[in-house]
């Protein structure tokens, strides 16, 4: 399915000339090509010598093998989120990445989020984070559990938002629909005393996903979907009535997040620059969230 947005997106996007589509079925790759009007390409090998960039939306499992691949050929990486199915093949695709001199940017789609952009103008020191994120059951994703589908998404927030190392981490879950955690709820401790409570879920009958920041003099509602950010803060030393607080709602950008995060890579390709969500960022969240799965399965 992601590979499909990033198509139609590239296909409309004035900053690159998009060469073409490969899937691992030759059926869907021509349909997909004929509705964002390229060619479907055979094998993925075939880009290499065509092209200077891709955007990698394959399995997981193939990430390391399928990255290695063009980023030996010298070409620039998108690779979705997660960056690898383990932290050394990770490790080797960021290495890989900085000898060829190739742009590394993992699909952590939540950073261009307008109401996260926003937020993180305002945010100086937090000390409590609350982040939610819930939404009904997707039988396509059954083989991985809600920690790698959905929380590691929060995980990077969290860990861009604060910009401390974490400490200790405290994570409960359990299988309701599928082998794997289907509901999970982790603390964060980092290195500042900021603490930071997430909540995943895939068995809720809507979406949700929210974040509330609290740092000294201010607090600030983020709402992932809408998108949408309020922020409330002291006006002054103290708070005699309502009045003394002041509340905000920035007007946020209109544009989808994940045509902000592919305008920025191809921004990085063009002018050489280390891309918002690095390789190292990438590894970081994949990091994390292997420590919560394994303090996970010590409480299971």
């Amino acid at each position: 399915r992601m590979g499909q947005l990033h198509a139609r997106l590239l296909s409309e996007n004035s900053g690159a000339s998009f060469i073409g589509v490969s899937d691992s079925d030759p059926a869907r790759s021509k349909a997909l090509a004929k509705r964002v009007r390229t060619q479907a390409i055979p094998q993925a090998e075939d880009l290499l010598g065509q092209v200077e960039a891709v955007v990698l939306a394959v399995p997981t499992a193939v990430h390391f093998l399928v990255g290695k691949m063009f980023l030996d050929a010298g070409v620039h990486c998108l690779i979705e989120k997660p960056l690898a199915a383990t932290l050394p093949e990770a490790e080797a695709l960021i290495r890989l990445a900085d000898e060829r001199r190739c742009v590394l940017q993992v699909g952590h789609i939540e950073r261009f989020n307008p109401a996260v952009m926003e937020a993180a103008r305002h945010i100086q020191n937090p000390r409590f984070i609350e982040v939610n994120r819930l939404g009904p059951y997707d039988p396509r994703v059954a083989g991985t559990g809600v920690v790698m589908d959905l929380m590691i998404h929060d995980l990077d927030i969290v860990l861009f938002l604060v910009g401390q190392p974490v400490t200790r981490v405290e994570a409960f879950g359990a299988k309701v629909l599928s082998d794997h955690e289907d509901i999970a709820k982790v603390r964060l401790h980092f290195a500042n005393g900021c603490i930071a409570d997430l909540s995943a879920s895939r068995i809720s009958l809507k979406k949700y996903r929210t974040i509330r920041i609290f740092q000294k003099d201010a607090y600030l509602s983020l709402d992932y979907a809408k998108p949408q950010l309020a922020v409330y803060r002291k006006k002054g030393p103290a708070i005699r009535s309502l009045s003394d607080i002041e509340y905000l709602k920035p007007k946020l950008s209109k544009k989808e997040p994940l045509a902000l995060e592919l305008d920025h890579f191809l921004q990085c390709v063009r002018e050489g620059k280390t891309p918002l969500v690095s390789g190292k960022h990438g590894r970081d969240a994949l990091e994390l969230a292997r420590e919560v799965l394994d303090h996970l399965r010590v409480h299971a």
